[in-house]
């Protein structure tokens, strides 16, 4: 249904107040925020029409306002399109990306930091077509604690991978010599399947255990789809008394089947699933292509989750990626 330009000023200003202060709105309070040549019977009236249009919603009968799934969700796609970062806070994101990694594990950790730190909301980041990634470098270096170290340098940036294998410094030489020759431009999913077909069985007999653990390592990174969990806006959630709300976001953060289900996404620009239920979880989430491999990048909170912040941090992340981009390739 059209709403007028009132009842859109109305609405908005409803929705942003009761996202800062978990305030339910009143006539009275809306007269003070928003700056409309009427009376506030009229701001009342206006009130009982959004109410009535299922946009808000009166918890007592004697009460104030508040939003419903429908109104977050109107505010979300019809509100929000123009939102530009300006706080401080989102700034941050900026600093620690320009802090280039060669470590793709490590920019997907200062990504879900960055995102978690600045919008206060757990962040989850999970990569998908990881084994889609083509190998530009491999190096197997031996550890003192009877491991390896696997460095398998991608067009995203470096995979660090530790495997339980024991050996020396010249069989760990003789196996990057053999992965570089055989696999420099080929996928990730490429290696295990060549191993696994016995395709290159006859040249690997001297470092056999090596390519063992590594196609073993490969086979769980070709499926790893959550890189990392920031937990740190649930905290927050519990200190403020909102402990129902906090446990049920927990529950799904250590839910990996679940986190999987609300972080996919199609397309390339944000996306926001509002809450049906107070008690339920909202998600604005965004994939951000990085060489061959898609980060989705998603923030999860309660119903009352500050829409437009959360979006600004995340376009922020998303338009750094790619200045990063344009500058590598100058």
């Amino acid at each position: 249904m059209q709403l007028s330009d009132r009842k859109k000023q109305i609405l908005q200003a409803a929705i942003e107040d009761y996202i800062s202060s978990c305030s339910p709105i009143t006539s009275g309070g809306l007269k003070s925020l928003i700056n409309l040549d009427c009376s506030t019977a009229t701001l009342r009236s206006e009130l009982n029409a959004l109410e009535a249009m299922g946009y808000l919603k009166q918890l007592h009968t004697s009460g104030g306002r508040v939003p419903t799934a429908q109104g977050y969700r109107y505010y979300v796609e019809t509100m929000l399109s123009g939102f530009k970062a300006s706080n401080k806070e989102l700034e941050n994101v900026r600093k620690i990306i320009q802090q280039k990694t060669s470590s793709l594990s490590d920019l997907v950790s200062q990504i879900a930091r960055a995102v978690g730190q600045a919008t206060n909301y757990p962040t989850v980041v999970m990569a998908s077509g990881v084994e889609n990634l083509v190998l530009q470098d491999f190096q197997i270096i031996p550890l003192l604690s009877q491991e390896v170290l696997v460095l398998i340098g991608t067009v995203s940036g470096y995979i660090n991978e530790r495997l339980n294998v024991s050996a020396n410094k010249h069989e760990c030489d003789d196996a990057t010599r053999f992965f570089k020759k055989h696999f420099i431009g080929k996928t990730l999913q490429d290696v295990t399947f060549e191993f696994e077909s016995g395709l290159l069985t006859e040249e690997i007999s001297s470092f056999q255990q090596i390519v063992d653990g590594l196609v073993k390592g490969l086979k769980k990174l070709n499926k790893k789809r959550l890189m990392d969990v920031q937990k740190n806006g649930a905290m927050k959630l519990i200190e403020s008394g909102e402990i129902e709300k906090a446990k049920h976001i927990f529950s799904v953060l250590d839910n990996e089947d679940e986190l999987v289900q609300v972080l996919d996404v199609d397309g390339e620009d944000i996306v926001v699933d509002v809450a049906e239920d107070e008690n339920d979880v909202s998600v604005v989430k965004l994939p951000i292509k990085v060489g061959s491999a898609t980060l989705s990048v998603g923030v999860i909170g309660p119903q009352r989750m500050d829409y437009g912040g959360v979006s600004a941090a995340l376009k922020l992340v998303a338009d750094e990626l790619e200045s990063l981009k344009g500058d590598e390739k100058r």
